[in-house]
């Protein structure tokens, strides 16, 4: 059995979470968006710089464009189901 969702606040519109990327995340997401990518979320870890992260609908992936702009696909960012 699954606990219930404690996550009581709407998902944010993506406009809202592209407000926190920087130029390079930008402009990076911008060509990510041609192959498919979207923006899913922005993790805000504490005493840490914000994660940005996208997802691939096609293969099922997800993954952090960096603050260099630069796409990795490695990261290990914990996700819930």
């Amino acid at each position: 059995m699954h606990p219930k969702e404690r996550r009581l606040h709407a998902q944010r519109p993506p406009a809202l979470l592209k407000r926190e990327l920087n130029d390079a995340q930008c402009f990076a997401l911008t060509g990510l968006e041609r192959f498919g990518w979207e923006l899913k979320f922005i993790r805000h870890p504490l005493f840490q710089d914000p994660v940005a992260v996208v997802f691939d609908a096609e293969r099922g992936v997800y993954a952090v464009i960096e603050r260099d702009g630069s796409l990795n696909e490695r990261a290990t960012v914990a996700l819930r189901h």
